[in-house]
């Protein structure tokens, strides 16, 4: 290195004194020559520097920007629709009277759990039992009489007339023993399906009609869940499909599946019905306000990144991946395709695993600047 300095200086003061000595002519070709020589040096200083600066990497001052990166490895990616929903019960009746009357006696409390067709309360049917016990006095009296008319019919006594009128006169009243005892179960408020006494809305003493409510039932072992979705997803969502139910008052997730999927679009909010089947929990209640994720799609050894660590420049997204270069490390941008993002998490094409990328201090990065995880 020193004696291609040497060469240099002589050349460069030899120059000065053929430009002293000789012609102009003379002087400009020898000057052209010394020119080429000197480029010809520099280029041989330059190429000496560099390999210098390769073989002793750590006599070069690096300032080298600190990092923290990721490895990427392949993993399952969720694609979801996020939405809310209310807990309701498959069974949340209101029972009705089905006759009109006085409340005579109620049964039931509230809190208690009853079994279907279970008697919840009493209309008052005092008249019609009276009218039962008449019914089945004269019930006997018509069977009596059918009876013997059938048994002289039989000895081809009597005649024809007598028997028919005795079997219809028997039948006649056998039917309306049926209709009042029809009309004294009509009296009895029972509950249609198996749950719990959630309210009574009856007292002994108090008129009630048809149609008026009396209790309600209610069975906390068969919820669903209903939310909206919007109409954009109306080819995503199917029925079947994994779905993560979050209650904030029960602090705990559900996992479950979505078990009815409406075809109408409300013409209002754009949006289509779904219900989701949930298993039993002691503290579920109906009308429970619910965070549902509809995962729609499930995506195998996908690439994913913090979608911070995705940038925007000039139209492409990219992130920065570390890379070694000798004993140093430097940053590369790298262009990829972001192909969908949930919980601040990217799907992305353009990396492999493997590859370490940055995901802190990536701000203000430029390709090739020294770099330190």
């Amino acid at each position: 290195m020193k004696s291609i300095f040497n060469k240099l200086a002589a050349l460069t003061f030899l120059s000065v004194v053929v430009i002293a000595c000789g012609s102009a002519d003379e002087k400009q070709a020898k000057l052209e020559k010394l020119k080429e020589e000197k480029a010809k040096l520099q280029e041989q200083i330059d190429v000496l520097e560099k390999e210098i600066a390769l073989e002793n990497p750590v006599e070069v001052n690096v300032r080298a920007k600190e990092v923290a990166v990721l490895e990427l490895s392949p993993r399952n990616f969720e694609h979801y629709v996020q939405t809310q929903g209310a807990v309701e019960a498959e069974n949340n009746i209101m029972v009705s009277a089905k006759s009109m009357g006085v409340v005579a006696a109620v049964y039931a409390k509230e809190g208690q759990s009853v079994a279907k067709g279970q008697v919840l309360a009493q209309i008052d049917n005092s008249l019609i039992l009276h009218s039962i016990e008449s019914t089945k006095s004269q019930l006997e009296l018509l069977t009596s009489i059918y009876n013997r008319q059938k048994n002289l019919w039989e000895q081809k006594i009597g005649t024809e007339v007598q028997y028919l009128q005795a079997k219809t006169n028997k039948e006649s009243m056998e039917k309306s023993l049926q209709t009042l005892e029809e009309q004294n179960d009509m009296t009895k408020i029972k509950a249609p399906v198996a749950g719990t006494i959630d309210a009574i809305s009856v007292k002994v003493g108090e008129n009630i009609a048809p149609g008026m409510p009396a209790a309600r039932v209610l069975n906390t072992n068969d919820l669903k869940l209903t939310a909206a979705v919007s109409e954009a997803y109306v080819t995503s969502i199917k029925a079947g499909n994994k779905v993560v139910v979050s209650i904030p008052e029960l602090k705990k997730d559900i996992v479950a599946q979505v078990t009815f999927v409406g075809k109408n679009i409300d013409i209002l909010s754009r949006t289509f019905p779904i219900e989701v089947k949930l298993p039993y929990y002691e503290n579920l209640r109906p009308n429970m306000s619910a965070v549902i994720k509809i995962i729609f799609q499930t995506e195998k050894n996908a690439i994913v990144v913090p979608i911070n660590a995705v940038q925007d420049l000039n139209g492409e997204k990219i992130v920065f991946v570390a890379q070694a270069d000798g004993k140093n490390t430097i940053a590369r941008k790298r262009v990829v395709t972001v192909s969908g993002v949930y919980d601040n998490l990217a799907q992305v094409t353009g990396l492999v695993a493997g590859e370490k990328i940055v995901t802190v201090g990536y701000q203000g990065l430029s390709d090739g600047q020294f770099i330190k995880p």
